[in-house]
């Protein structure tokens, strides 16, 4: 009896040993990161070096494959519905966590359709106005909106952008009024900002920065809590708004339930790319400081940023156009 049991042991180790050898070490194919975005923007960007970075360290290729379209949604519906085994993955930004609050009938939710991998990087929005205002600091630019109201301007990238909710968010906690003007990128909204058709931005820094250096702009604060390397000399606006504190990220996503040790490969890949010197030299020239840490962490961290902004569109009264 003893000697039949510990054959059918055996042939039951046997089985589950062949099964482990059978399943390919992760990655045994190419890889993909999808970007919501037209090439050439933060998302793309980054989502070209770090793969690049991690399909070197892996042994395999990362592919980027730009999918346009509904603010990263499209993009995002197909990660949400790809086999969930770390072969596809998504970059996404801040407008991941607010587009639930304007898009009708979501193909999918932002936190529970997903296994988060690691954030990539966070950046500061920069609160710049064109030289016509007379304002200095950002206690002026809200005292002046107080006296003033609905005569400004904002730009931003369309409503329920991260662009036009950090200015929401703004305006809520000062408890100012100004008009927003809706832009279809970041470019044609920075240029007529510069030509004195709108007056405010909370604009990201790669484009608010040079301009305000160059005299085009005048830049009042960085969204953060604290200063930023990018730009050391601008104080928060969170000096004149306690409180306030918004920023630019970026991170990875795969589609919910890929398995525990391949999500821990993956950002570790990530985590290591982020140290190199090279990938922190790129991200400095784009304004973007590396931030890495765990899934986890980055998980809490998208729950809290869905949460936030929930609450800004319904204090804000924002409703999709």
């Amino acid at each position: 009896m003893q000697t039949r049991i510990s054959l059918i042991t055996a042939l039951l180790l046997g089985v589950t040993a062949a099964s482990a050898q059978a399943q390919p070490a992760f990655p045994s194919k190419p890889m993909r990161i999808l970007v919501g975005f037209e090439a050439g923007g933060p998302n793309d960007t980054q989502a070209r070096l770090i793969g690049q970075k991690i399909g070197e360290a892996m042994g395999q290729q990362v592919l980027v494959e730009n999918r346009p379209g509904a603010d990263g949604v499209i993009a995002g519906e197909m990660v949400a519905r790809s086999t969930p085994d770390g072969y596809t993955m998504i970059l996404v930004s801040a407008g991941h966590a607010i587009n639930s609050n304007f898009v009708k009938q979501m193909p999918y939710h932002a936190l529970n359709d997903f296994s988060a991998i690691a954030q990539v990087s966070s950046a500061p929005f920069v609160l710049v106005v064109h030289p016509s205002v007379p304002v200095q600091t950002t206690k002026e630019l809200i005292q002046y909106a107080k006296e003033h109201p609905n005569e400004l301007n904002y730009g931003s990238t369309g409503t329920g952008s991260s662009l036009m909710m950090a200015m929401e968010l703004f305006n809520v906690m000062a408890g100012i009024k100004m008009h927003h003007v809706p832009y279809k990128g970041g470019a044609p909204a920075t240029s007529d900002l510069i030509a004195g058709r709108i007056h405010v931005m909370m604009n990201n820094a790669v484009s608010s920065l040079p301009n305000a250096r160059a005299g085009k702009l005048r830049a009042l604060a960085v969204s953060t809590l604290r200063r930023s390397p990018s730009a050391p000399e601008l104080p928060p606006a969170s000096d004149a708004l306690p409180g306030y504190e918004v920023e630019a990220w970026y991170g990875l996503l795969a589609a919910k339930g890929v398995p525990a040790p391949i999500v821990s490969r993956i950002n570790t890949e990530v985590g290591k790319a982020l140290m190199q010197a090279d990938v922190r030299q790129r991200f400095a020239t784009l304004g973007l400081q590396p931030v890495g840490g765990t899934p986890e962490q980055f998980g809490n961290f998208l729950q809290n940023e869905i949460r936030k902004w929930v609450k800004v569109v319904k204090d804000s009264g924002v409703t999709a156009d």
